[in-house]
């Protein structure tokens, strides 16, 4: 990797920052990419998972945790895909309590507009960054946000 000359890296001994630094990049790179069709990253994100959700709609608590997010940051990025009519929110028939997420068709046809301008982004990324390295960096990060051990610290 080369180095930009006016550039100035310093090496953190601090994980957290280093990979906000990274996250703060990677979030520009597909961000910019995204922007013709009106959605973020995260927003993305959810449109994702839920457009793979393989059987029933997931709860709220469900989607946060298949996203490594609190249930808080989910329901302020939920907001403007539910007044898109993009996500539909519902109450179970089990328990009135548990809120449902689901994918409306007119999310699902966003999800694959913004998919194809994803692609750009990570085409980008991975020619930059190499193919191979981009995959093992994938399998870390998801380590790393999904390891038991490390979520329960928070408790």
């Amino acid at each position: 990797m080369t180095t930009d000359s006016k550039a100035n890296f310093r090496l953190s001994p601090c994980n957290a920052t280093t990979l906000r630094m990274a996250s703060r990049r990677l979030t520009q790179l597909y961000d910019a990419a995204l922007e013709p069709c009106g959605l973020r990253s995260t927003q993305l994100a959810i449109l994702s998972e839920l457009a793979h959700w393989s059987a029933d709609p997931p709860t709220l608590a469900e989607l946060a945790d298949a996203l490594a997010i609190d249930r808080s940051s989910l329901g302020h990025n939920l907001r403007p895909l539910e007044r898109e009519g993009w996500v539909v929110l519902g109450e179970s028939a089990v328990d009135a309590r548990r809120r449902h997420i689901a994918l409306t068709s007119k999310g699902r046809a966003k999800w694959r507009e913004a998919v194809r301008l994803w692609r750009v982004a990570q085409e980008r990324f991975e020619y930059v960054f190499g193919r191979s390295e981009a995959a093992s960096l994938r399998a870390t990060l998801l380590g790393i946000a999904h390891h038991e051990r490390l979520a329960s610290l928070k408790d």
